[in-house]
């Protein structure tokens, strides 16, 4: 959503703008040339891998760049560490990159055999496979149920604790043959999405945090903007959206204005062009 990104944050020259999910530096690339490289632009993610792709894409730009490997719920101690007093413009892509999703051993995607892993940030210790071999059924089935919204999550959960005692779950594949025993077969044909997307879901966003962080940084964020300075968050699941409405319902409190009346999504010729697009929900305010 690049087109909609330029739109709602109107970059121009002079401007102080935060990626704090900056990937491969997709849309900060976009930001630079809209403002012909005249910005001070701070991105941040906690990929080590992408930040190295995100450095190579931006290179042009280097003078104007600053990166910065972290948590984006840090925000507020990166920005005094760079003496900085106020943004014009923050931006939050919740979604994986391609990147991500194409390195096999990540283990985000299913799509192929891969360690159980799912972690963004590699240097943590927890993965995936350490929560499917370890937690009990009722802890399981309560992530599956409440982070990825799957009606057979109790299921698929006792079927991973029996599997187990017979061998570790240690790849995508073993989580996905799992799904597939558990979840009934004519339940699986009449889904549109792939059985086994919920439970991959929501054992990323447990092992990542990625509702708690957000909860975290949205709020803190609105703090650091300028008068007229505008946040746009993409959001990619209602869990993240919901959260994200109800951040900026919050905001208006302390002045902040919504500048998107309803959510806005990609054009028919996007999700075309970029399939996994078609999920995406942007968000935006402006600080008062």
């Amino acid at each position: 959503m690049v087109t909609e990104v330029l739109h709602w944050l109107a970059p121009k020259e002079g401007d102080v703008y935060v990626d704090c999910t900056i990937g491969t530096g997709g849309h900060s690339e976009a930001i630079l040339e809209k403002a012909r490289g005249r910005i001070s632009l701070i991105g941040i993610d906690r990929d080590e891998e992408t930040l190295k792709v995100a450095k190579e894409a931006l290179k042009k730009y280097q003078s104007h760049i600053s990166l910065v490997k972290a948590n984006f719920k840090h925000l507020p101690q990166i920005l005094k560490e760079k003496k900085i007093r106020e943004v014009d413009s923050i931006l939050y892509d919740l979604g994986l990159s391609s990147f991500q999703l194409k390195s096999r051993e990540r283990g985000f995607s299913f799509r192929g055999s891969a360690p159980l892993d799912m972690r963004v940030d590699r240097s943590q210790k927890m993965t995936a496979a350490y929560l499917v071999n370890n937690l009990s059924a009722a802890e399981l089935g309560d992530i599956f149920l409440r982070l990825g919204e799957e009606r057979w999550a109790r299921r698929v959960a006792e079927f991973a604790v029996r599997e187990r005692q017979k061998s570790s779950l240690k790849t995508t594949w073993d989580l996905v043959e799992v799904v597939r025993k558990a979840i009934p077969a004519e339940v699986r044909k009449k889904r549109k999405i792939h059985f086994a997307t919920k439970i991959f879901q929501a054992l990323r966003i447990k092992v990542n945090q990625e509702l708690e962080n957000i909860k975290i940084a949205l709020p803190l964020s609105f703090e650091w903007l300028r008068p007229g300075g505008r946040v746009c968050v993409i959001s990619y699941h209602s869990l993240e959206d919901r959260i994200v409405k109800r951040e900026f319902s919050e905001g208006k409190k302390n002045r902040l204005k919504i500048l998107t009346k309803k959510v806005v999504k990609p054009s028919s010729n996007e999700i075309l062009a970029n399939p996994s697009a078609r999920s995406a929900r942007l968000r935006a305010a402006e600080r008062l």
